[in-house]
């Protein structure tokens, strides 16, 4: 793991003091910023999210699918978590924060749009970053692959309905057309021209090309996510400094969620007795929240300023040193499992 993601926290903690700077300073600027879209969507986030995601989708390697059934029980427990228990959690969990326990502290219009962000979080499958988080508890990288890829295979079908049901529910206009623009945008395109790239760049048994390609890929991907939340927090500058309590608010269900989300699937891998190579990685991937899209959809949806567009951000501030802590927590009890 190099520098840039070993001390992501510190660089998003950075992103978001300058973008808070600059936007106090020079609200003129984001403005200008803000004001290139079409069509909802913001040109210069679409290409800075590009640059997030596309690295990530030239990873996944289709031919591993074949591979699939031969350690079903930790693909199983997944895709459980991912699609039929973690999106209904984040939504239980946000309305029960920001309809109940914080509702005298949050306008019942903010508070809907920052349940409508931790829904997102909560349907937006694993980051890239669980590539890390499986190096980091020595999993089985192929597996781990083979997890990821069908995932966001499922992710092409299911992320629309899934969030549109759940924003449905919690009354909150879903504007189908945005988010299905949203989905074929920023995963759809992304997931073709990644494996386009793939296919021409990896021969055989020579990789040399295509790894090449990634690292130097790589750390343009982390410029595009920190570039994001510096504009991100400038366009939210003036909220921020005037409810920095926002912040906190939202972290705490976000806590909560990820950590909780970490102890039920770790807990039924332990029972599933899996090896810990392959529960220690599919853990992450069932915690993980891919906010990159989170985010993008988001600011499709509701704005650049929303309350839904500022939850996602504080899902990329917490994601880090919380999936940290659980790497630090599994390798610790590598010995329960086989």
């Amino acid at each position: 793991m190099g520098l840039f993601e070993r001390y992501l926290s510190v660089w998003v903690g950075l992103a978001i003091i300058t973008g808070i700077v600059l936007g106090s300073l020079a609200p003129g600027i984001f403005e200008t910023i803000a004001s290139v879209e079409y069509a909802h969507v913001n040109l210069v986030i679409a290409v800075l999210i590009w640059l997030m995601i596309y690295p990530m989708m030239v990873q996944i390697d289709f031919t591993s699918l074949k591979d699939v059934g031969k350690k079903p029980k930790g693909l199983a427990l997944t895709l459980v978590i991912n699609w039929l228990i973690k999106p209904f959690t984040m939504a239980l969990l946000g309305w029960l924060f920001f309809k109940g326990l914080f509702a005298d502290w949050v306008d019942p219009q903010t508070a809907t749009e920052y349940i409508a962000g931790m829904i997102l979080l909560g349907v937006a499958p694993c980051t890239a970053m669980v590539f890390v988080w499986s190096q980091l508890t020595k999993g089985d990288a192929n597996y781990t692959m083979v997890q990821v890829s069908i995932n966001d295979i499922i992710m092409i079908f299911a992320f629309a309905p899934i969030a549109g049901m759940l924003l449905g529910i919690t009354d909150i206009t879903v504007p189908w057309d945005t988010l299905f623009l949203s989905v074929v945008l920023y995963v759809l395109i992304p997931l073709v021209a990644g494996a386009i790239t793939r296919k021409k760049l990896d021969k055989g048994d020579d990789h040399s090309r295509l790894n090449q390609f990634l690292a130097t890929m790589k750390p343009w991907s982390i410029v595009g996510l920190l570039a994001t939340v510096v504009l991100l927090f400038g366009f939210q500058s003036e909220t921020i400094l005037d409810k920095p309590q926002a912040i906190v608010l939202i972290a705490i269900p976000l806590l909560i969620q990820t950590y909780g989300i970490f102890a039920i699937a770790y807990f039924i891998a332990k029972q599933l007795k899996l090896p810990h190579n392959v529960a220690a990685p599919a853990c992450m991937i069932g915690t993980s929240n891919f906010f990159e899209l989170a985010v993008a959809v988001a600011i499709s949806l509701f704005g650049l300023h929303s309350g839904a567009a500022l939850a996602t951000v504080v899902g990329v501030l917490v994601e880090v040193p919380v999936m940290l802590s659980l790497v630090w927590f599994a390798n610790r009890t590598r010995h329960w499992f086989v």
